[in-house]
This record gives C-alpha cells, structure tokens and sequence, in this order.
C-alpha cells in the first residue's frame, strides 16, 4: 500500500490531471464532443503504452547505451526539479494552442506528449520501476498507480468543461504551485540517491 501511495502521489503531481484537463478544454474549444471524446480516450491509452514500455525496458535501454542507473537518476532529478520549479514559477498558460485548425488529432501531441506523458513522467517511471527492481518488490502498486492515475486523468478530460467552471484559475494555479514544491522535494531525493550510489 505504501508503494501504491508513494508512486500514485507522484504521479498525480507530475501528470497534473486536473491542469491537463484546463488545457485540454482550450485544445477542445468549438470541437464536438464525440472528437473530445475520442481524443482524450485516445491520448490516455497512447500515455499508458508508453509509461509501460519505459517502466519495464527502460533500464535496458539505457544499459545499450552505457548510462549508469545512479547517473540516470541525478540527470532525471535535475529534470524532474527543472519542471517542479517552472510549475512553482511561471505563470498558467492554458490557452496557447487551443487553435482547432492546426492540430486535427491532437492525441499524440500535444496530449500525449508532452502533456500526460512528458520527458518528466518517463523519467519518473523510470526511476520509480528501477527502484521496485533493485529492492526484488512487486510491480502491481506502481501498475495500479500508472492506471488509477490515468483513469483520473481520462474522468478529468471528459469532464473538462464542468471542471474549468468548478476549478477556476486562480485555484488551479495555488493547487499548481504546491504541487510543484512536493515534486521539487522528490527531485532532490531522486539526486541524493543517485549521488549517493555513485560514491559507494
């Protein structure tokens, strides 16, 4: 339960269920709602395959390429950091491309990548399956918390017009900010670990 908990909490703070679906209202707007309807299953499913592929291959992956895992996790810290201190800084922007003529099938991109399953929550599935490796523990948490996470995530874009209503973006933002700074604090733990293997 405490894996679940740990991974679902991280998940929700970098996937941002309820900020994606203000962006995924705006990249809606004027679009009937069997196309959201059909971008935002689409866009869920296409996250999952990936989330999946980098979790269990990942390491493997990276093993081709001669990168150490602790090295791994001080650069996917510093990622990770880098987007926690852009949420707690910068401010919202959720309507920038909600122009329905230049992206038909938006699923891929912009939902997909990088909103939902960005370079930060590849980096973080990465991370988090390679540590339930290492200690030889069970991967059905980090699996519930991959598929609890984007079934709220899909709740979220289907019901993104009530949300926008009942969130409002002035609490989006506060709920934004202080979310960035419990990544932040992951970020920093991810980059002591890493350090820390490196110096044993």
């Amino acid at each position: 339960m405490d894996s679940f908990i740990n991974a679902f909490i991280a998940y929700f703070v970098i996937v941002d269920p309820i900020g994606a679906s203000l962006i995924f209202n705006a990249l809606t707007s004027g679009k009937d709602r069997a196309y959201a309807r059909m971008m935002a299953v689409r866009s869920v499913v296409i996250s999952i395959l990936l989330v999946f592929c980098f979790g269990f291959w990942g390491v493997r992956f990276l093993g081709t390429l001669g990168i150490e895992m602790e090295s791994f996790k001080i650069a996917g810290g510093l990622l990770i950091f880098y987007a926690a201190f852009g949420m707690i800084t910068k401010p919202d922007e959720t309507s920038g491309s909600g122009n329905s003529d230049v992206f038909e099938d938006i699923s891929v991109f912009p939902l997909s990548i990088p909103l939902i399953s960005g370079p930060g929550c590849l980096t973080l599935t990465i991370l988090l399956f390679s540590d339930v490796r290492e200690q030889e523990l069970s991967f059905l948490p980090l699996v519930g918390a991959v598929f609890a996470i984007y079934a709220i995530t899909l709740v979220c874009f289907l019901f993104s017009k009530p949300l926008v209503r009942l969130v409002g973006q002035t609490l989006n933002n506060v709920f934004k900010r202080l979310l960035g700074v419990l990544l932040a604090s992951l970020a920093i733990q991810f980059i002591a670990d890493g350090v820390k293997g490196l110096m044993n």
